[in-house]
C-alpha cells in the first residue's frame, strides 16, 4: 500500500509510531471548526487529545488519517510531516493526471470542487459556469450514485467503467469519481423521456416506474459484469448547474437510508424512503418508546417467517388473496399467521390503524435491533 509505505518512512526518520486509520467524516469537521487549522482551504492536521492526526484522503463518509503521540512531536517534525504527506498526494496527482483522457480531466476537475464543498460543509452550491459549460451540466440529467463494495485494495479503471455504463443505456454519459468506491453517474434524460407519448396514466408514476426498471437493469449488469455486489441510488432528473452537489447529498442519504432500513436490498429509489426519512430523524430514545408501546413486550414474535409475512402483506396494500399467491401459500394459511399475530400482540393488521402501528414498528424494530 502507497501510505504504509509513507508510514514506515516517517517512523524511520521520527523514532515513533504512528497509525494509518480511518475517522468518522463528521469528527474531522468538527475537529477542524474547533481549532481553525486550514490552509488554503484544506485542513492538513488537527490534534485529538495527546495524538495529531494527519489528514491522508476522504472516503466513504470517513476521512484516513495518520495518527501518532503529539507530545513526541515538536513543531518542525509537524510540519515536515505534513510536507511529506502533501509532497506524496501531489506527486500522485501528476503522474495519475499525465495520462488522463480530457474526459477523465474534466470529471476530476468536477471531482475537485465536489470534495472542495463538502470540505467546507455547504449544504447548497450551483457549478462555475466554467465546468458547468465545459461538461454539458445545463442540461436535464438523470443522476445516480454508485457504491461498490469491492475490497479496499482494488482499484476500478475510469475507462472500464464509463465504457460499461455507456454499453448498457446506449448513450453518452457523465460519470465523476467521488471518494472511494463512489461514483455519480448522469445520464440523459432521454432515457425515460423517449416514447413518453405513448405512455398512458399519471406522468410521474410512469417516470416512477421507468427510473425503477433502469436502475433494475443497470444494477443486474454491474452485479454480474462489474466487480460484484454494489449499491444504487436513484433520484428525479435534475439540472446539474444548478443542483449537482445538492443531489449528490440527497443520493448519499438515499443509500444510507436503504442500507439502515432496508439490509439486503441493493437498489435505493429516493421517492420510495420518505417514511424511513422521517423516522432517521426520530431520537432513539423516542423509537425505543415507541416500539414497547406497539409491541408491549410481544417482539419475540417477529421471527423472520412473521416479518416476510407482514412486509409483503403491506407492499401488496394489505391484500390477502395476492399476499398468499406472492408467498406461494394457501390464503388460509396466510389468514392463520394474521390471526397467530393478532392473538400474541393484540394487532389486528387487517384494520387501518393497526396496519400503521405494526408497518412503522417494523421498520423501527430493523434498525434498533441491530444496535
Amino acid at each position: 500500500m502507497i501510505w504504509e509505505h509513507v508510514k514506515e518512512r516517517l517512523e524511520a526518520v521520527l523514532q515513533s509510531p504512528i497509525q494509518i486509520s480511518l475517522i468518522p467524516e463528521s469528527d474531522w469537521h468538527q475537529l477542524v471548526e474547533d481549532q481553525g487549522e486550514r490552509h488554503e482551504g484544506v485542513s492538513r492536521s488537527v490534534i485529538r487529545g495527546q495524538e495529531v492526526l494527519f489528514f491522508v484522503s476522504m472516503e466513504h463518509k470517513e476521512v484516513r488519517v495518520l495518527q501518532m503521540d503529539g507530545s513526541k512531536l515538536t513543531t518542525s517534525e509537524r510540519k515536515l510531516v505534513e510536507l511529506t504527506i502533501e509532497s506524496k498526494q501531489t506527486l500522485e496527482k501528476k503522474q495519475f493526471g499525465s495520462y488522463l483522457s480530457e474526459d477523465e480531466r474534466k470529471s476530476n476537475q468536477l471531482r475537485e470542487w465536489l470534495l472542495q464543498q463538502m470540505e467546507r460543509g455547504t449544504s447548497h452550491a450551483e457549478l462555475p459556469d466554467a465546468l458547468a459549460s465545459q461538461s454539458s451540466l445545463y442540461s436535464t440529467k438523470i443522476p445516480l450514485l454508485l457504491y461498490g463494495d469491492y475490497p479496499q485494495n482494488q482499484r476500478v479503471s475510469y475507462t472500464e467503467l464509463k465504457k460499461l455504463l455507456e454499453s448498457f443505456f446506449e448513450a453518452e454519459i457523465i460519470l465523476i469519481p467521488l471518494l472511494e468506491k463512489e461514483w455519480l453517474i448522469l445520464a440523459p434524460e432521454v432515457l425515460i423521456t423517449s416514447g413518453s407519448e405513448e405512455r398512458d396514466g399519471d406522468e410521474e408514476e410512469s417516470v416512477e416506474q421507468t427510473l425503477d426498471a433502469l436502475g433494475s437493469g443497470l444494477y443486474e449488469m454491474l452485479a454480474n459484469e462489474w466487480v460484484g455486489e454494489c449499491h444504487l441510488a436513484i433520484d428525479f432528473p435534475v439540472k446539474p448547474a444548478k443542483s449537482m452537489f445538492a443531489t449528490v447529498l440527497k443520493l448519499r442519504e438515499t443509500i444510507m437510508l436503504g442500507r439502515s432500513f432496508h439490509v439486503g436490498s441493493f437498489i435505493h429509489l429516493r421517492w420510495e424512503l420518505r417514511l424511513e426519512k422521517l423516522l432517521h430523524l426520530i431520537e432513539e430514545e423516542e423509537k425505543t418508546d415507541f416500539l414497547e408501546q406497539v409491541l408491549r413486550g410481544t417482539d419475540h414474535v417477529l421471527d423472520s417467517e412473521t416479518v416476510t409475512t407482514l412486509e409483503h402483506f403491506f407492499t401488496l396494500d394489505c391484500n390477502v388473496s395476492e399476499t398468499a399467491k406472492k408467498l406461494y401459500i394457501h390464503r388460509n394459511t396466510l389468514l392463520y399467521r394474521l390471526d397467530k399475530f393478532k392473538n400474541e400482540t393484540g394487532l389486528d393488521v387487517r384494520t387501518f390503524n393497526h396496519a400503521v402501528l405494526v408497518r412503522l414498528a417494523l421498520l423501527l424494530y430493523k434498525v434498533t435491533k441491530r444496535k
